[in-house]
Formats: C-alpha cells, sequence, structure tokens
C-alpha cells in the first residue's frame, strides 16, 4: 500500500482546507517545488497534486506550480483539479505528468471520460468525493443523488486505472479516514481503491492496512504530515516492513 503525499495548490501556494473549503485554507509554503523535494526525500514513491483554483474555475489556474513540481522530483505524479477537456490532459502529459485525475467530468460527461481512457491509456484516474455516499463535485460545492459505489463501477467500465475516494466530511479534520466505506467501494471493483480524507496517526494507516486485501492500494495523506501528526517516512517504513511479513 502506498503512503502518497499530497499537495494542494491555490494561487501557486501549497496548502490544506478543512472539508473542501476555500475560505478555511492554512497556507504551509509557498515553493511547491521545494515542498515536492521535500517528500520525494522522506522516500514518497508517488505525489498527489490538485490544483483547488482548477477545480472551482473549471480550467487548471496553477499551471507554473505545476510544471516547478514535476522538474523539482523524479517520482510520478498524479494531478487533478479543474480537467475537462482533452487538451487539458495532453497539456499536463506533455509536461511530464504521470497520472491526469478527473473527478466532476465523470458525472457531467462520463463519455470524456472514456475518449481520455482511449486516448491515455494507463494513465487516467478518477476522483469520487462522497458525502454520505452521494457524489460532490466542482471542488465540493455541489452534491449529486450519485451514489459513488454506481459512479465507481461506471468509471471502471470506461478504462480508468483507479479510483480515489474521498470522504468529504472527513477530509482535512483528522479524524481518521472512512474505512468501511472505502472497503466496500473497493470491493465493488476489481481496479485499485485509494483512500483520502481524515488521516491523522499511524492509527490511520494500520487501520487502512486492514483492508488492503479488498483492493485499498494507497492512502493520501496532506494535513497528517503537515501538522506532523503523522510523519511520513515512519509511516512509509511501516507500510514496507508490514508488507514484508506477510510475504514470509
Amino acid at each position: 500500500m502506498l503512503i502518497i503525499p499530497a499537495i494542494d495548490l491555490k494561487e501557486g501556494k501549497c496548502v490544506r482546507l478543512q472539508q473542501g473549503l476555500m475560505d478555511k485554507a492554512t497556507v504551509y509554503g509557498e515553493d511547491p517545488g521545494a515542498m515536492a523535494k521535500h517528500w520525494e526525500s522522506q522516500g514518497a514513491e508517488l505525489l498527489h497534486v490538485v490544483d483547488l483554483n482548477g477545480a472551482f474555475a473549471g480550467v487548471p489556474k496553477n499551471l507554473d506550480a505545476i510544471k516547478a513540481i514535476r522538474q523539482a522530483i523524479r517520482i510520478p505524479i498524479e494531478v487533478g483539479g479543474g480537467i475537462r477537456d482533452m487538451a487539458t490532459i495532453l497539456s499536463l502529459v506533455s509536461i511530464g505528468i504521470d497520472r491526469i485525475i478527473l473527478g466532476t467530468a465523470a458525472i457531467e460527461n462520463p463519455a470524456f471520460v472514456q475518449e481520455a481512457c482511449k486516448a491515455f491509456p494507463g494513465k487516467i484516474i478518477v476522483g469520487i468525493d462522497a458525502k454520505e455516499g452521494l457524489v460532490a463535485i466542482k471542488g465540493w460545492a455541489e452534491v449529486t443523488k450519485v451514489k459513488a459505489v454506481d459512479l465507481a463501477v461506471q468509471m471502471q467500465e470506461h478504462g480508468v486505472i483507479a479510483i480515489i475516494y474521498t470522504d468529504i466530511k472527513r477530509d482535512g479534520m483528522l479524524s481518521g479516514p472512512n474505512v468501511e466505506a472505502t472497503r466496500d467501494l473497493a470491493k465493488a471493483l476489481h481496479i485499485p481503491v485509494i483512500a483520502s480524507g481524515g488521516v491523522h496517526t499511524m492509527k490511520d494507516i494500520e487501520n487502512l492496512l486492514t483492508v488492503r486485501h479488498a483492493g485499498v492500494s494507497g492512502v493520501i495523506t496532506g494535513k497528517a504530515i503537515y501538522s506532523g501528526s503523522l510523519n511520513l517516512r515512519e509511516a512509509i517504513d511501516f507500510v514496507k516492513m508490514n508488507d514484508s511479513q506477510c510475504a514470509r
């Protein structure tokens, strides 16, 4: 199971939000490239980047910061936020972004997701953000009547390589991930599910490890590693040690 550090971008700065609210942003750094390099030095094997302004605007707004991150590190990068057409995907892939996260587009234009999966095989992920099991879109500003599991199954059929599942109520609150909902979603799919939202301490990592057999292949952590309640290197080492013990 991968422990994936997150960099959320707002106006070119590294921030964290509480429950997706833009007016509840804490700035953790003004140099995204340096922040990315720091997480890479701590053992990260994949970096999760979200263009928050882009998520609300519907078009990327932090491209310079994303380019700086790409130039600063060697590990793979996945990017989401405001990606709603093929030209945007192409522009990100052309600067070396490895995986593209589609969110709102999955609800509003599922045919686009299918087209993207065909044009960029092995690169498209769908991020499903849910509140009480229902999908939220447009930077979490709008909650739909679509069930998260139903959307996930549809996206799997379209050819996405993974689902990132975020429980909005847990995000940025350090209250622990929704392990049960993440496990249930993973059981309904045959593609990997990456947990997101609520990670606080190593205990949360331990709890998620208990459901990896269901198909939970990773966990994204943001506020916990910025606030210091979780040490990224220790978490990565812990999971690797657990993996080696299970392999014996």
